[in-house]
């Protein structure tokens, strides 16, 4: 849950009510490919309930996704096919935002672009110290003094949390058809 408060804390009000009007709410069972290697991929998708099982040819499943976890983020930024396939494990509920939607609004709202893109920054940063903390570990090195572990939240970002938080819920509530 916290990946998606790095998002959601960097966004306005009003972008993450385009968010959930422009997304589509995807309920999906086990084993439904949300994401396949190799093969382009017009959706970014943020996890809104369950799992999904990351899984590279060749080696096998590396990651397992929950709540609040993005997808397809990488693709999204640098426009190559993904380097793994993302598929539900068990029933998954995500919010699908197609590419070219999201891309429209970052030509016609500056703010909204500077607003995504430092977020996914963010979000991509943290996820690539998890990774190179966990191979770091892995060979026998002890973590760094002061590392964030997968539990902890960066203190900058403490004061955005109850409001990244409020408007998870209220993504959820809209997406779900509850009033907001």
């Amino acid at each position: 849950m916290r990946k998606v408060l790095y998002i959601l804390g960097n966004l306005s009000d009003e972008d993450v009510e385009w968010m959930a009007r422009a997304g589509k709410r995807l309920d999906v069972g086990d084993g439904h490919a949300l994401v396949r290697q190799g093969q382009p991929a017009e959706q970014l998708y943020i996890v809104l309930e369950g799992h999904a099982l990351v899984e590279v040819a060749g080696v096998g499943t590396v990651a397992r996704l929950g709540s609040g976890e993005v997808i397809g983020e990488v693709s999204f930024v640098d426009s190559a096919p993904p380097s793994a396939t993302v598929s539900a494990d068990g029933r998954c509920i995500a919010l699908a935002l197609n590419r070219r939607d999201v891309e429209a609004r970052l030509r016609t709202d500056g703010g909204f672009a500077g607003r995504f893109y430092k977020a996914l920054a963010i979000f991509l940063a943290d996820r690539l110290r998890g990774t190179v903390d966990r191979l770091a570990y892995g060979k026998g090195q002890a973590m760094a003094a002061g590392a964030i572990m997968e539990d902890e939240l960066d203190e900058g970002l403490l004061d955005q949390v109850s409001l990244a938080g409020a408007r998870f819920d209220r993504m959820l509530k809209t997406l779900m058809g509850a009033p907001a």
